[in-house]
């Protein structure tokens, strides 16, 4: 596959909030948290005959405090899908049989960095006057997420 991934030719067409769940107590001293604990889910699914992908991401958060000081720890579980059209998928994909493709690693890294990036956000704004406000979706390779 030599084609190249054109940003222009990636259209977002879908975005959904699956799930938000959080727990921020009331009582929470965010003066003893300590560090943020994350774990980030990412996975696609292709229509080649479509030229669509469908991203699902999943990200667990959870606060870690000094010990003895709250009684219980802020966290929060998001799980968002994003829908995108590729103008030139077929040049990038080829079918190896019925239930998978080859994907050229540029397109699924664009993907991956372009969901991650605007999930980053959306939690930023979600988080705002909870306990976990000043945790920042860290920045990663987006690589990483295309091997978990």
């Amino acid at each position: 596959m030599s084609a190249k991934v054109i940003p222009e030719k990636i259209h977002l067409v879908a975005f959904r909030i699956l799930q938000a769940e959080m727990n921020s107590p009331f009582e929470f001293d965010t003066n003893y948290i300590h560090s943020f604990e994350d774990e980030v889910k990412f996975d696609l699914a292709f229509s080649l005959e479509d030229n669509m992908v469908k991203t699902d991401f999943q990200v667990e958060i959870a606060t870690i405090s000094e010990e003895h000081t709250n009684e219980q720890e802020a966290s929060a579980n998001f799980t968002f899908v994003f829908v995108f059209n590729v103008e030139n998928f077929k040049e990038l994909a080829t079918a190896i049989n019925d239930e998978t493709l080859d994907i050229n690693g540029g397109l699924s890294n664009a993907l991956a960095s372009i969901v991650y990036s605007t999930s980053r956000g959306i939690l930023m704004t979600r988080f705002q006057g909870t306990a976990l406000a000043d945790f920042i979706l860290p920045i990663i390779d987006p690589a990483k997420l295309l091997v978990k």
